[in-house]
């Protein structure tokens, strides 16, 4: 008898594994048309993808008191690396930034496309705002992140012997950085901020980063290349106060728009996880919200004033206030589109020869207005 009923069990477990399989693979992103230059961006390049973790110290900078955390003397920096694997030739060098309460992995499905097309990608756990921070994630913390930014890229060309895991070189004429969220305004400030900013950035892609409160003046101390990719239906950084003003705001500025998409869509983990949702976003507010302390136009305030081309927009939309009850698009969408934009844009600046750098600036435009029903790109022009 008991072993009748182990076995109808054994039959019923496999019925429902085979079921959730078909039913996980019947709600399947829809991918670019085949033979579509999405398509072909959407590919990995011609590298095996290695992966190492470091941990690199700032002995420099403490780490500061939070909550019940005493704080620290020292800065430390729990580190991934993704790479090519056989490639011995000079790397572009992308610094990937978290978002707040997330962690250094948030993106890795972007960072593994990066490297497989040749680039090096490092992204830490910065210390107060990543989500195992000690004494809970602080947003005010951000205030370090830019010069973290710096350290790291100085961590990254300091590299060399058995420490450096990678074949080749980093080139140091070709840094990127990109952010999530509240790595997203990471970039912005390493990219622009007149005091924290760092000259060796040469291009930049924020994913649903903020901008509010910074205005044309901010963004003027450089004119490197910059792409904002961000989703129409995001609770946490609303889209028409920080995404859309980009391409004037931003002279040369690009912004990848993704119809229906969302805050936590761009993390990682939202597909599967979130792909049988209506709307994710309300557990990212949760998560947020639990963990604000300060107001954000305090710490806005904190990072400069109207000199630095920083002023509180008192009208803009909070964080989380505006939410959407339009169905957000499919997460797993939402990534390939994300993918394939930064990618891109990332080639349009660092690929080597000109024509390869022409082609890929291009391609963005193709893909993203004429071939991906759920996004489009804009600029100044």
């Amino acid at each position: 008898m008991l072993r009748k009923i182990a076995l109808g069990l054994s039959a019923l477990v496999g019925v429902l594994f085979l079921g959730g399989a078909i039913v996980y693979l019947a709600t399947n992103p829809s991918q670019p048309p085949e033979g579509s230059v999405a398509a072909e961006f959407l590919k990995p390049g011609a590298f095996d993808v290695g992966v190492q973790e470091m941990v690199f110290v700032d002995t420099s900078r403490p780490t500061a008191v939070n909550r019940d955390y005493a704080g620290d003397t020292k800065r430390t920096f729990n580190t991934t690396l993704w790479f090519p694997i056989g490639a011995d030739s000079a790397h572009p060098l992308v610094i990937h930034s978290h978002g707040f309460t997330s962690a250094r992995n948030d993106l890795s499905y972007v960072a593994e496309q990066l490297a497989s097309h040749g680039y090096v990608v490092a992204a830490a756990d910065y210390p107060l705002t990543y989500g195992g921070a000690p004494g809970r994630p602080n947003s005010v913390d951000v205030l370090n992140q830019p010069e973290d930014v710096s350290f790291l890229i100085d961590s990254m060309l300091a590299l060399n012997g058995a420490d450096k895991p990678f074949d080749g070189t980093i080139d140091s004429q070709r840094i990127g950085l990109m952010g999530y969220s509240l790595g997203g305004l990471t970039t912005e400030l390493a990219t622009y901020h007149p005091r924290l900013r760092d000259p060796r950035v040469a291009a930049a892609v924020s994913i649903a980063g903020p901008t509010v409160g910074m205005t044309s003046q901010f963004f003027s101390t450089t004119d490197v290349p910059f792409l904002m990719i961000a989703g129409t239906l995001d609770f946490l950084i609303n889209f028409d106060a920080n995404a859309a003003p980009i391409p004037e705001l931003i002279p040369g500025a690009q912004l990848a728009s993704i119809r229906g998409g969302t805050h936590l869509g761009f993390a990682g983990v939202a597909d599967p996880m979130f792909r049988f949702m209506h709307h994710p976003d309300d557990l990212g507010c949760q998560a947020v919200l639990a963990n604000l302390d300060t107001d954000p136009n305090d710490t806005v305030l904190l990072l400069g004033g109207e000199d630095d081309g920083i002023v509180v927009d008192v009208d803009a939309p909070q964080v989380c206030e505006i939410r959407h009850t339009e169905k957000a698009l499919h997460p797993g969408e939402q990534q390939i589109i994300t993918s394939i934009a930064t990618l891109a844009f990332f080639e349009s600046v660092f690929a080597e020869a000109a024509a390869d750098r022409a082609a890929a600036k291009s391609a963005l435009n193709t893909a993203l207005n004429e071939e991906l029903a759920n996004a489009s790109l804009a600029d100044d022009d």
